[in-house]
């Protein structure tokens, strides 16, 4: 396996240019993960790189990893895996279907396996991955969407690029984050490197009670704030968000999907608009990727 996913890309940091944000004098700028890697993308990278230097020092065949037909997460792992020369191999919720996401993972040579719906809420039981050690040893296991300690600590580079790049869209500071929020990695990553210097907004994708309040308190206590983005449920869209995507796309140029950047986006808005931030405030928009999902959409 080589080390040169050590060779973090920089993520630019561009302004936003919207009505509503010009209205309320909120100024955005936009910190495009997405525009990292056109595969390796958004969050990923940051999330999976102390995650592949591990299995890099142990020499680990290879890493094996779990999530959605359509996970942006399982994609980066596999594009990392043809890239940079390690196998790879991953678990899928539901049962054997072929779309963009799953072509995609095949191609890039991943193995696949199919846990159906039972099979995958089981990730979470203390001997989960025994089978699959057995099946692949010595390999890696990533938790899914790269969560724990290694992925926050990876996501904190995220503050170091933005910090960097103040200058390029006319600031000396901010006023605070907001990105969407699926297992929490990222914000805590984000909320941990802040150290209670900027506050951190999550826009949750998930409805509140799934569990990621919680474990987001247990790893950041105190440094953050969510705002339930979820419009009813994971992965749910309504007309609403659809047109609201598809209009911010045509007004600012900035590419979005529905799972996560779009309804954050969204609920930056619904927020702006209520008040809740004053004309003068800063806001640092993570995009946190996950364009390639948008084919579940078309």
């Amino acid at each position: 396996m080589s080390a040169a996913f050590d060779d973090l890309p920089l993520a630019p940091l561009q302004p936003l240019a919207l009505g509503w944000l010009a209205r309320a004098g909120v100024e955005v700028a936009v910190l495009r993960l997405d525009l990292i890697d056109p595969l390796i993308s958004g969050n990923k990278w940051f999330k999976l790189q102390g995650h592949l230097r591990l299995a890099h020092a142990r020499g680990a065949p290879g890493v094996i990893s779990l999530g959605g037909a359509y996970s942006n997460h399982l994609h980066a792992l596999a594009a990392a895996g043809k890239r940079f020369g390690f196998a790879t191999a991953g678990l899928l919720r539901g049962h054997p279907h072929s779309n963009p996401t799953v072509h995609d993972l095949q191609a890039l040579g991943m193995h696949l396996h199919w846990l159906g719906y039972a099979g995958y809420r089981a990730r979470h039981q203390a001997d989960f991955w025994r089978p699959w050690q057995a099946l692949y040893p010595a390999w890696h296991c990533v938790p899914e969407g790269g969560a724990g300690p290694l992925g926050t600590e990876g996501c904190a580079q995220i503050v170091t690029q933005a910090r960097a790049q103040l200058a390029a869209v006319g600031w000396a500071d901010y006023d605070a984050w907001w990105l969407a929020v699926g297992s929490g990695t990222t914000l805590v990553g984000l909320a941990q490197a802040e150290a209670g210097a900027h506050p951190v907004h999550g826009a949750l994708a998930v409805p509140p009670g799934h569990g990621v309040e919680g474990e987001v308190e247990v790893l950041a206590p105190g440094t953050y704030r969510l705002h339930d983005a979820s419009r009813g449920g994971f992965a749910k869209v309504d007309p609403a968000l659809l047109a609201f995507i598809q209009a911010s796309e045509a007004e600012s140029g900035l590419p979005l999907e529905p799972l996560y950047t779009g309804k954050a986006l969204l609920a930056l808005q619904e927020r702006v608009l209520a008040g809740a931030f004053v004309a003068g405030t800063r806001l640092i928009f993570v995009h946190t990727g996950g364009l390639q999902g948008r084919r579940g959409f078309a």
